[in-house]
């Protein structure tokens, strides 16, 4: 350990210099429906015990815990106005009794805003992310060129947010928010399990003509069903190298009752990729740095309902 790294360990928690959050997608929770923890959560516990000790380490879990507000969708306001889609999402709020968001009940917005790098953990399904994942990515459509000055636009009007797009003021506001920062994406799926047939086709199939594995997605490169939250990161100018984008297979070829966190703690070769790509993450934060404007941006990203 270096002394610049010795160093930052004294520092009480909130003074160290490097800040990262780590973020399990998979919809299930220990204590909710169905009652097992998920892999993502087992996998970023796994990711955490990894970080150096230095760090300001955070971490949220947007799994679906019974009677826990669930991220709220997006209303795509963008679509009438990019000066319509508030930066940050101002559709919702916290601690609303009548439109409960995890997005911001979490406030996640400061949390991402405040973060030089962020790590997504979680399972591929039907091909794509979570529906957690997603949701999440949804809203954060803001955090590339939302506006972020609701005053300007009467919190929501359609029409002074359209006048206003239209305007010479509008390049001096519309910006990337979360611009410069890093992003690590590591999924993980079983790929049909125990499911398949010899000519990998679902067993229980009738039409089984419909379905051809050779034209299922992604030609077998399952990382790829990430690959809509990875360029959009990218299209917002938050670096995702090709380091930071892993997959692995896990629970191959059995029943998803024996395809659950402990199984997967069993899994070598799982577990060496995992390890990896969370290694990878330690040796490009640590070799970018901070990144410079992140206390500025937590405070910018503040409800403004």
């Amino acid at each position: 350990m270096d002394d610049l790294a010795a160093a930052a360990e004294t520092l009480p928690l909130e003074e160290r210099p490097l800040k990262v959050l780590l973020v399990a997608g998979s919809a299930r929770r220990l204590d909710g429906c169905p009652g097992l923890d998920g892999k993502a959560r087992f996998l970023m516990h796994r990711m955490l015990a990894r970080l150096p000790p230095a760090w300001q380490a955070d971490h949220v879990d947007l799994g679906n815990e019974h009677g826990k507000p669930k991220i709220q969708g997006c209303n795509g306001c963008v679509g009438s106005s990019m000066a319509l889609c508030v930066w940050p999402c101002n559709c919702y709020g916290p601690d609303s009794d009548h439109q409960p968001d995890l997005l911001w009940n979490e406030r996640l917005y400061p949390r991402l805003a405040r973060a030089d790098a962020r790590a997504f953990i979680g399972p591929v399904w039907w091909y794509g992310p979570t529906t957690n994942l997603k949701a999440l990515f949804d809203r954060l459509v803001c955090m590339s060129g939302g506006n972020p000055r609701p005053d300007l636009i009467d919190k929501k009007s359609t029409l002074k947010a359209q006048a206003l797009e239209r305007s010479a003021l509008w390049p001096a506001l519309t910006r990337n928010h979360l611009e410069g920062r890093s992003a690590a994406f590591f999924c993980y799926g079983n790929e049909g399990g125990n499911e398949l047939d010899a000519e990998n086709r679902p067993r229980i199939l009738r039409h089984k003509a419909w379905f051809d594995p050779a034209r299922e997605p992604y030609g077998g490169d399952q990382r790829l069903a990430y690959q809509g939250l990875v360029w959009q990161c990218r299209y917002s100018g938050i670096e995702v190298p090709d380091a930071l984008w892993s997959h692995a297979g896990t629970g191959i070829g059995r029943a998803y009752a024996d395809d659950q966190a402990d199984d997967m703690a069993g899994e070598a070769e799982a577990m060496a990729r995992f390890d990896a790509w969370a290694d990878a993450f330690v040796r490009h934060v640590a070799g970018k740095g901070p990144v410079p404007g992140t206390e500025e941006a937590e405070r910018g990203a503040q409800a403004t309902t």
